[in-house]
This record gives C-alpha cells, sequence and structure tokens, in this order.
C-alpha cells in the first residue's frame, strides 16, 4: 500500500439468512477497485458474533476475540462505505449494534452508503445513519448509491444488468469519500481531533 493510498472499510450491514447485502457489496467492491488511490477491507458483520446486544467484558473468549479482529480493522480505515438494506423505514440492528459498539473508531473520518430496498431503495436506512454518524463525530457524503428493487436489477451470477448509472454513482460517491478522507487525515496531521 502507497502512502497516498486510503483504507476504505466497506461494511455489509445485514446479517439476516437469505440476505441481498453481499451481492450489492461485491459489485461496489469491485468499482472501488478499479481506483489505484484506495485499499478495500470488505467487513461483513455476519463473519462477527455480535448478535442483538453489545457484549459486555465478561462474553465469550471467542467473542471478544471477533470483537478484537473487528476493532483494529475500523481502526485502520480511512473511511468507510456501509451497505445497507432498509428494514421497517431503518436499518439493521446489528450495524447498529456494531456502530455503538466501535464510536471511536468513526470519529473524524467520512461516511458513504450505498442502500438497497424495495420503492424506497433503501433510502430511509440511510437517513436515519446520517442522524447516527453525526453523533459519532463523522461526516457523510451528500451522495449515495441506491438500488430500488434490487433483486430485478442484478443476474444470478451477482453483475448489473443495466451498470452505467450505478457505475457513475458509485464513482461519484467514491470521489466524494476519498476527498473527505484525505482532508481529515490530513488534518488530524497538523493537528488532532479535538484538541
Amino acid at each position: 500500500m502507497s502512502d497516498n493510498q486510503l483504507k476504505l472499510a466497506v461494511i455489509i450491514g445485514s446479517v439476516r439468512e437469505g440476505r441481498f447485502g453481499p451481492t450489492v457489496a461485491n459489485w461496489f467492491v469491485g468499482e472501488a477497485e478499479r481506483r489505484d488511490d484506495v485499499l478495500v477491507d470488505l467487513v461483513d458483520l455476519a463473519e462477527v458474533p455480535i448478535g442483538q446486544a453489545a457484549p459486555s467484558a465478561s462474553a465469550p473468549t471467542e467473542v471478544l476475540t471477533a470483537l478484537g479482529g473487528l476493532t483494529p480493522r475500523l481502526e485502520a480505515a480511512d473511511a468507510f462505505v456501509v451497505v445497507t438494506p432498509e428494514y421497517n423505514h431503518s436499518y439493521p440492528a446489528a450495524l447498529k449494534n456494531a456502530i455503538d459498539w466501535h464510536n471511536s473508531q468513526f470519529h473524524a473520518k467520512p461516511v458513504a452508503f450505498v442502500s438497497y430496498g424495495g420503492l424506497s431503495g433503501g433510502l430511509r436506512a440511510v437517513e436515519h445513519l446520517r442522524v447516527v454518524f453525526a453523533e459519532l463525530h463523522a461526516v457523510t457524503t451528500r451522495d449515495t448509491v441506491s438500488f430500488h428493487g434490487p433483486w430485478e436489477q442484478f443476474d444470478g451470477d451477482g453483475k448489473l444488468l443495466n451498470p452505467e448509472a450505478p457505475a457513475a454513482a458509485a464513482k461519484t460517491l467514491l470521489d466524494q469519500v476519498t476527498w473527505w478522507a484525505r482532508a481529515l487525515r490530513d488534518a488530524k496531521a497538523i493537528r488532532p481531533y479535538g484538541s
């Protein structure tokens, strides 16, 4: 990794059985990996056994170990892209739990969103997440990528049937999140956040 590359953590927010998140996330990772200015770390919350409640310090060792493996990955990230569905007009509980458990890892870093769902394309989940990330001292990008009825937009191999518009939206999102990541990383090098 060169000094000019940014570490981009792409977080799959759904952990449900039969979820569509990996299809959307894998497409987005492919778009991000076309760039030479980012190094992508795909973070799948389904691989982290945090369940519906944050574990305490007395949680089983394997839970704390899994969380311990997630924490440095989030800490190392210069920026985040959250891939989220919309559940009941909001975002998944496992995603909220991971955000709350890793509060400080998001401080003074940019967060962008790729959403998917029915008619709304997951945008109501994104609007709820913006408020949460503001509380964590994170900066959210204006532009998102959203898939309305994604099940009809991807083929059985996870490829988009009409990739042009989503690819353009992904480029805009990546341009914004990398701009913020550089600006914030440079600012923190001069003066630590909160000082």
